[in-house]
């Protein structure tokens, strides 16, 4: 997945002052996003704070992980399945 430009406290930081009352074009103009990238930003991050941004992506990294480790044991119960029924 592309990394953003912007770290959560960035972002949040633009939607807060949307929320503060400045227009979405004067939100967007100065870090140079466009306007369906603060609304993409508004669904993922509208309502957080800062800490809570970072305990989401510290989340979305131990869930990653685990799927990994996942996958490896379902795939490694497959092969041992497979070689248990192969007939000698």
């Amino acid at each position: 997945m592309k990394r953003s430009r912007f770290t959560e406290e960035q972002i949040i930081g633009m939607l807060k002052e949307r929320e503060a009352g400045m227009s979405t074009a004067d939100v967007c103009r100065k870090p140079g996003v466009s306007a369906a990238t603060v609304c993409k930003y508004k669904a993922r991050f509208g309502g957080l704070e800062v800490s809570d941004a970072r305990r989401l992506k510290a989340l979305e990294d131990e869930n990653s992980r685990l799927k990994k480790l996942l996958a490896e044991a379902i795939l490694d119960n497959a092969i041992l399945k497979d070689v248990a029924s192969r007939k000698w």
